[in-house]
């Protein structure tokens, strides 16, 4: 059974997503701002095997976050959400700082369940980033 970390601050956001993924058999994990997705990826000892998190939440966002889960366990996959997406290069975007770098994995709400199905499914199935691969540009391809 593999383990999902879902990281979301809107409650019924993270209530739909839980309901849809452990109807498939996976193991949820729930944080709703990085600060405690940090405490909760700390104190569970077995593997996680995907991120799930919104791109913007208070505090630090979904990038920052993958970042520092990704140094901690190097094997992480990532996949982000969001309500409107903000990625470098996309000409209207360009004045955004800190925007997700092109070719991430993302999936836009809101969602259907056979959508989040199929994008946590394809981002499972991809191989996991290489430990050489922590600086922060190595994220696009997750």
């Amino acid at each position: 059974m593999e383990t999902i970390l879902l990281v979301n601050d809107e409650a019924d956001v993270r209530a739909t997503a839980r309901e849809i993924l452990e109807g498939q058999g996976y193991e949820l994990l729930e944080a709703l701002d990085a600060e405690e997705a940090v405490r909760v990826a700390a104190t569970h000892q077995a593997p996680i095997d995907l991120l799930l998190t919104d791109v913007v939440m208070p505090g630090a966002s979904g990038q920052d976050l993958a970042m520092l889960l990704g140094l901690q366990r190097p094997d992480l996959r990532v996949l982000y959400m969001s309500s409107f997406a903000i990625i470098k290069g996309q000409r209207q975007f360009t004045e955004v700082e800190n925007g997700l770098d092109l070719g991430v994995r993302i999936i836009l709400k809101p969602f259907t369940a056979e959508r989040l199905i199929e994008k946590v499914q394809e981002v499972l199935a991809t191989k996991p980033p290489s430990p050489f691969d922590q600086r922060p540009d190595a994220w696009r391809n997750v």
